[in-house]
């Protein structure tokens, strides 16, 4: 079990997801930025090795405007040393990563252009994972997308475009239950159509379901996972006190976190914290975790 948060370090003065307006689109511009992007991730994945947070979830902005039209440079070649040193650090210290693009990114959606759009952006994400040199176990997780109004026939659309993409996409993709749309039993149907594995948002479990158990979802879900694949992954949150229904706490509740772990024994899984305070509370979580036998330890020795 690795714990850890995604893409923003607040405790650091650095960030990795640096961007600009799309009219201010020039080469040197864009090579600065993601110049400055590339530094910050590798203090953040230095800082959190140093406090045992093994999962982290780099940002979709790490190069800004990757898939855009307006981009022609070949950044993948100009920065491939750069992506290579950190892939490195990240193998050397065991850590898991992950990549969730927006919410844009809708492979099933009726409009045939937004497609294409979101399947130039999963290209993108996958060039950062193979850029670092990363198994398969480096995920790239999206939600199944829109009902339209026509739940079984988007359901049959995404199985449609799953089929076309790439085989280096197709490793690295994994689908999450929503708090909307798409239950974790919808997930696990087109699991059985495609193969894809199951990430189980635990949180948003909570908001849409059909009734089953936290450890039954983990049964469920930990079967869609080849070993190729690694542990499953899970998201994790909950509710702020005293907001609209949904809305993510702002600091973890640790002693609900700590129930949690008790009870979804023996599943092992690798945890996202989707809190607003970041690494605050993957701190603390990984605090709670550490005598549990799943916690994932290991001493951080300076070069």
């Amino acid at each position: 079990m690795k714990i850890g948060y995604p893409c923003i370090n607040r405790s650091l003065d650095c960030k990795s997801d640096h961007t600009f307006r799309l009219r201010n689109y020039n080469e040197k511009r864009l090579v600065e930025t993601v110049e400055q992007n590339l530094t910050c991730l590798r203090e953040i994945l230095e800082y959190n090795i140093k406090n045992k947070m093994y999962f982290f979830r780099i940002t979709s902005d790490l190069v800004p405007f990757a898939s855009h039209p307006v981009n022609k440079f070949k950044w993948q070649k100009f920065f491939d040393d750069n992506f290579r040193a950190i892939g490195k650090f990240i193998k050397a210290f065991d850590m898991r990563i992950s990549m969730h693009p927006d919410q844009f990114t809708l492979i099933n959606s009726l409009d045939r252009e937004i497609f294409v759009r979101s399947t130039a952006e999963l290209e993108y994400h996958a060039d950062v994972l193979d850029l670092m040199e990363l198994d398969a176990t480096a995920k790239i997780q999206i939600h199944v997308g829109g009902v339209y109004n026509e739940k079984e026939k988007s359901m049959k659309r995404f199985v449609s475009r799953y089929g076309v993409l790439s085989e280096r996409i197709l490793k690295r993709l994994v689908i999450e239950n929503d708090e909307r749309n798409y239950k974790l039993a919808d997930c696990l149907k087109l699991h059985q159509e495609t193969g894809i594995p199951v990430l189980f948002d635990v949180y948003h479990h909570e908001r849409n379901n059909n009734g089953e158990s936290i450890t039954g979802c983990l049964g469920d879900t930990s079967r869609t996972w080849k070993k190729s694949d690694g542990i499953p992954m899970v998201d994790y949150s909950q509710q702020k006190k005293g907001a609209v229904r949904g809305a993510h706490a702002e600091k973890i509740g640790i002693s609900k976190f700590k129930e949690f772990l008790k009870k979804t024994h023996p599943y092992d899984f690798d945890i996202m914290l989707e809190i607003k305070d970041k690494e605050q509370s993957a701190l603390k979580a990984v605090k709670a975790a550490l005598r549990d036998s799943r916690f994932r330890q290991q001493a951080y020795h300076e070069d």
